[in-house]
């Protein structure tokens, strides 16, 4: 078998990858055991023939198939259009035409009793429709069912060949009549050498000189003519014939199907292999809001074509299976759109052999014309990608979103967030996202968050975001101080019966949805806080906050503990530098969604606490975790010292927050380390950040270092007695 490089035959424009399945499709019919495949950007042929043969047989053997559009103005069935082609075909004694001839004869026969002066529109043209695909032989049905799709009385048009076989003013059928009398006319002379060249340059990119100009149509943007096509101000469509012909050919695999939606459905709607809705996501400039509607709100875009790229040797049988299949679901949904296409092909991985997906919009551009703008080139991981991201489409929360999002009534900060999720997602497919790339991602769902609070006609309309599973944390963590902390705030929890997770304190409480705290909590108190200001006056606002919960929620301990910790140098880096702000109060939003997974590490990592914060730390550390530690006995208890709290919000004068904490432990039955009149003071720090600061849960092992440090034991106040 010999291995050939089809150098004109590549995924981009549409003309080119379908000239591949053109290709592969008319020498399987008299080759069986031809093979094609993708390698990089060029598609490869295994096949018994040599290049030669190849040439031989299109120029020599290759029997067209009959295409026609005999429901469409201009495609020479009617009175005011070009018959020019169609007659030549009939009068033709060419044995490679006889196909045609007679499928064109059947036609006309279906047309008979037909006002010829115009097509036909609206319900004659549907009766036509059913009449014509009753009446032509099964070697023309496949082009039919590419261009028009019968569902009970309507009838739909796959977008890959516009309106049933044309685009605007050109029809495709009757252009490639005319297009196969240019290579294949008499097949003499000159005639014939310039079919030659043109072979040559449409298969293998090699140059040949005298291009017809004619339209391409939609498939070829670059092809196209108009202004800037050229070195001068405007230039002509210019086509290489045998592009043409062997596009069209290659656009019979992608036949349309009328599928049910339900069981109470008769009809049915019209599925057409991989061809979703377009979205102005994952695509740059080309694929912006403003290419898919006009000022009016009218769509400018068809739709999009997922063109699949393989890499394995595959016989034309097995692709056109492909195609047929090529209908792709997100859980238990058929994909309706770019964003679930790509989500839905990530989460399978490695989908039927496909390697990657080249991605076109079929977009408005040039007066009412459309033409197939390659977007994106998709990769298809070898594996399924983590399914966290599945998370999103909790209680339908992606599609209900976005859905808002491009509603006209929508603010314009709607429009922007949802543009930004769609074109990360996009940015995610293939592969498995970086630990950056997640924490932007986790980013952008708590300002997506924060706007839907903010806004009465979203909350009516969309539900919080889910909760998201642990491996959204796992999967950001860069293990960082900035993000150990924003993790160990985010973690924030209740006690008991009231859960008080902390993402019911950055958005308001949605009573009926994932428990953010129990039915009656809102209730009693006010919950929601939302940002005040700087990262430090955000803490102390929660940490006043949620003490203030404790007591009017009559909880029996302090509500300041979090499955995951900062360590001793996190807080003390903390203290001294603001640096990290920016990057917790970023993070914090999106982290307080999640469920926050225990620290697998414990310990209390390296440094220390300055003493005299250490002191108000400890005062504040739930009872629980002092017990756990044998620090206190099962019905001791540690109160609030609300005084060392006003005492820092008062500026400290005086190192009075550390005289309240100090009495506080001591009170408790805790014996600090430092004499009463030998206290440390918070020299260097500022009194709002120390207050922020002990918001901040630490690890197990860290509360423990720290315990250990600041108070005496038993045995220690023994022998110092």
């Amino acid at each position: 078998m010999n291995e050939i490089i089809l150098d004109g035959c590549t995924p981009t424009p549409l003309a080119n990858y379908l000239k591949a399945l053109g290709v592969l499709r008319l020498l399987s019919s008299k080759y069986p055991d031809t093979r094609g495949f993708w390698r990089g950007d060029r598609f490869v042929l295994r096949t018994s023939l040599d290049r030669a043969g190849i040439e031989e047989f299109f120029l020599e053997d290759y029997e067209p198939t009959p295409i026609m559009a005999p429901w469409n103005g201009g495609s020479g069935f009617y009175d005011k259009d070009n018959k020019t082609a169609l007659e030549a075909i009939l009068k033709s004694t060419d044995k490679r035409l006889a196909g045609f001839r007679s499928s064109l004869l059947i036609a006309e026969q279906a047309l008979e009793g037909v006002d010829r002066s115009a097509s036909p529109k609206g319900e004659a043209k549907a009766a036509l429709l059913a009449r014509i695909r009753g009446e032509l032989p099964d070697d023309v049905l496949g082009w039919f069912d590419a261009s028009v799709s019968l569902a009970g009385t309507s009838a739909k048009y796959p977008p890959l060949l516009g309106t049933g076989g044309n685009d605007g003013r050109l029809d495709f059928t009757n252009n490639f009549m005319q297009r196969l009398l240019d290579v294949l006319a008499c097949s003499q002379g000159e005639t014939q050498n310039a079919s030659c060249l043109w072979l040559a340059m449409t298969l293998f990119a090699e140059t040949a000189p005298g291009l017809v100009k004619n339209a391409i149509g939609q498939f070829s943007p670059g092809q196209a003519g108009g202004p800037n096509a050229s070195t001068g101000f405007e230039a002509d469509a210019a086509i290489n014939p045998w592009d043409f012909v062997l596009m069209i050919e290659g656009a019979l695999p992608f036949a349309s199907a009328a599928v049910r939606r339900n069981a109470n459905d008769p009809f049915g709607v019209m599925s057409y292999p991989f061809t979703v809705n377009a979205v102005g996501a994952g695509s740059g400039s080309l694929g912006g809001e403003g290419d898919l509607v006009d000022a009016k709100g009218k769509k400018k875009a068809r739709g999009e074509l997922w063109m699949p790229l393989w890499e394995q040797p595959a016989s034309y049988a097995e692709i056109r299976v492909l195609l047929a299949e090529g209908r792709v679901a997100l859980g238990k949904k058929p994909a309706r759109d770019a964003l679930d296409f790509v989500r839905a092909v990530q989460q399978l991985g490695g989908y039927r052999g496909i390697k990657s997906f080249q991605r076109y919009g079929l977009l408005m551009r040039s007066g009412k014309a459309y033409l197939a703008t390659p977007l994106s080139r998709i990769e298809v991981g070898d594996h399924p990608q983590s399914r966290w991201l599945v998370d999103l489409d909790g209680h339908q929360w992606l599609d209900r979103f976005r859905q808002f999002a491009r509603g006209d009534t929508a603010a314009n900060r709607f429009h922007v967030l949802r543009k930004r999720l769609e074109d990360m997602l996009f940015a995610h497919s293939g592969r498995e996202p970086g630990k950056a790339e997640t924490q932007a991602l986790l980013t952008l769902l708590g300002e997506i968050q924060l706007a839907l609070t903010s806004s009465t006609k979203a909350k009516e309309s969309v539900r919080p975001i889910p909760r998201l599973s642990e491996s959204w944390v796992v999967s950001a963590d860069d293990g960082s101080p900035a993000f150990r902390i924003a993790r160990a705030l985010a973690g924030l929890h209740g006690v008991s019966d009231e859960p008080l997770p902390m993402r019911a304190q950055l958005f308001p409480v949605h009573r009926r949805y994932d428990q953010w705290m129990s039915p009656d909590a809102g209730e009693k108190a006010r919950i929601y806080m939302g940002r005040k200001g700087t990262l430090t006056d955000t803490l102390c606002a929660l940490l006043s906050r949620r003490l203030w919960l404790a007591d009017k929620l009559d909880m029996k301990d302090k509500p300041l503990a979090s499955p995951s910790g900062a360590t001793l140098e996190d807080v003390a880096a903390f203290l001294r530098d603001p640096g990290m702000d920016t990057r917790i109060a970023a993070l914090l939003p999106g982290l307080a969604l999640c469920a926050i997974p225990e620290d697998a590490d414990k310990s209390a990592g390296e440094g220390m606490l300055p003493a005299a914060f250490g002191l108000m730390k400890l005062a504040l550390t739930p009872d629980r975790t002092l017990r756990a530690l044998g620090w206190l006995g099962p019905e001791e208890h540690l109160p609030v010292s609300a005084g060392m709290l006003a005492q820092l919000a008062a500026g400290n004068h005086g190192n009075r927050a550390a005289i309240a904490a100090w009495r506080r432990l001591r009170s408790s039955g805790l014996a600090p380390v430092f004499a009463p009149d030998a206290l440390p003071d918070l020299r260097g720090i500022s009194p709002s950040r120390a207050a922020a600061a002990l918001l901040i849960p630490l690890r197990y092992g860290a509360t423990a270092a720290l315990a250990h440090k600041m108070l005496k034991t038993a045995e220690s106040e023994t022998e110092t007695a």
